[in-house]
């Protein structure tokens, strides 16, 4: 393969990469809510959070630039017996807002703003309520060791299954930089954010069996793992088996193209007031 050749390839598979980079930061359960609403004549944006950043508690707020609305929340924890909470919103200036109180790693709560002007009705402003998650803080070395192999994973997996496409003769060596790096990224660093984030180093299959996938994050980092080690194997054994490369650089991309924490870690509260009564008696 030419030079030129193979520097086009790196930079497709760099933007590539950046493409599905983006995708997970504008997708999945934990990235803000945003969107607008006109209410009572009133456009307010909004970008409502559904994950706290490690800090103790998470506001909640709008903007109104007309400071002529006022309005309500409602708020529960996730998967509880509680009912509704039903509390006024706090004016500042032109900001209507609330906090979250503080939740265990994992816990989830409920929460949906109403907006009114005078004595008018209360207007939702999302259609139904948001799920925010908690979890702990994470420090930022092992958030960053993280993301540099999970990226260098992605670029290595699309540029390897384009030099065995194009029958290159890196295919061993990059399949081995890729599952290293795959390895570090998602087996070192992952479960290490796992366990400062939610206090579990994996929560995915196969330590909670086929058919308990508590977290698809995790299983389908393991998914990929398998593939690119037939992809391996199928490097040093297989004459022409760089099918086996192509195959695991579209599962990879697949993988990472599910919303990042979809089925994620999350507390039941209801089995935890379980376990309370059941000691009390």
């Amino acid at each position: 393969m030419s030079k030129i050749k193979s520097v086009m390839l790196w930079t497709i598979s760099i933007i590539l990469m950046a493409g599905i980079v983006v995708y997970q930061k504008t997708t999945g359960p934990t990235y803000p809510k945003k969107g607008d609403k006109e209410i009572y004549g009133q456009n307010i944006d909004y970008s409502l959070p559904r994950s706290n950043d490690g800090s103790y508690t998470v506001k909640v707020f709008v903007i109104d630039d007309s400071r002529t609305l006022h309005g309500t929340y409602k708020f529960k924890r996730f998967k509880s017996h509680d009912n509704w909470a039903e509390l006024d919103l706090t004016r500042a200036g032109d900001t209507l807002s609330f906090d979250i109180p503080h939740q265990p790693a994992a816990g989830k709560v409920m929460y949906q703003l109403f907006l009114a002007k005078g004595n008018d009705s209360h207007i939702p402003l999302t259609e139904n309520p948001i799920v925010l998650r908690f979890r702990d803080e994470v420090p930022g070395i092992v958030v960053i060791f993280h993301l540099i192999f999970i990226f260098a994973t992605i670029t290595l997996s699309i540029r390897t299954g384009f030099e065995a496409f194009y029958r290159g003769n890196k295919v061993k060596i990059f399949t081995i930089l890729t599952i290293v790096s795959l390895i570090l990224g998602g087996f070192v660093f992952g479960p290490l954010m796992q366990k400062f984030a939610f206090g579990a180093y994996w929560t995915g299959w196969p330590m909670k069996g086929l058919f308990n996938i508590a977290d698809l994050t995790d299983t389908k980092t393991f998914l990929a793992l398998i593939f690119w080690l037939i992809a391996l194997w199928a490097a040093f054994k297989i004459p022409d088996g760089r099918k086996w490369q192509i195959t695991a650089a579209i599962v990879l991309i697949i993988v990472y193209l599910i919303p990042h924490s979809l089925l994620g870690s999350e507390l039941d509260y209801r089995k935890i007031e379980q376990k309370k009564t059941e000691q009390v008696e």
